[in-house]
């Protein structure tokens, strides 16, 4: 099974996705925990340039690099594991792609798409968590972690229109996409995922 988890800054995706994890593994699953950008050692490097505060990237180049990081992410690490009969759980995956570069950064549709197709291998998750929080309240969460990245200092339209694209591309996968809302407390969220987990 391919489980990833997906929202817009400070939602608590790594949060739920490491709790899912222990939750499944003291049921005895085999689980992978992942993230993008950064899932294998190339992405590692990406994410650190991806984030950075100080370096300025052409859209076009981010979109790339967040390709590449999907190409060896997909061979390295995902494929592998699911072939091994492994579950995996991914912090970001496609639909962010859509979200942030459609959405956000207000790529193409047909570039957007077509490089996802690619850098995915057309890969598709069994089930995709959309963690939905507002806007103001996540990036309030963000900010009380400590320093913000590149990407969380964006201005406040910017994270507007990634929550929209989220929320209609929720409203176009409703079999795959199951929005949860994160304003409840932690345990609650969780309960919530973990019903939906059929094994």
């Amino acid at each position: 099974m391919f489980i990833t988890f997906e929202g817009g800054e400070g939602c608590g995706k790594s949060t739920h996705a490491k709790l899912l994890k222990e939750h499944l593994e003291s049921m005895g699953k085999d689980v992978v925990l992942t993230k993008e950008p950064g899932g294998t050692r190339l992405g590692m490097v990406i994410r650190e340039a991806l984030l950075d505060n100080e370096l300025s990237i052409e859209i076009l180049s981010e979109i790339f690099l967040f390709c590449a990081d999907r190409v060896e992410h997909v061979e390295k690490i995902i494929r592998p594991a699911l072939s091994a009969g492994k579950i995996v759980i991914c912090d970001r995956f496609i639909d962010s792609t859509i979200a942030y570069q459609l959405g956000g950064r207000a790529l193409p549709e047909d570039l957007v798409r077509y490089i996802n197709w690619i850098s995915s291998k057309a890969l598709i998750p069994e089930i995709t968590f959309l963690l939905d929080i507002a806007v103001e309240e996540g990036l309030k969460r963000t900010a009380e972690r400590g320093p913000m990245n590149r990407f969380e200092k964006e201005i406040l339209a910017f994270h507007e229109r990634v929550r929209d694209k989220y929320l209609a591309i929720a409203s176009e996968n409703l079999d795959r996409i199951k929005v949860i809302d994160t304003f409840k407390g932690i345990d609650e969220t969780q309960k919530e995922i973990r019903g939906y987990i059929k094994l």
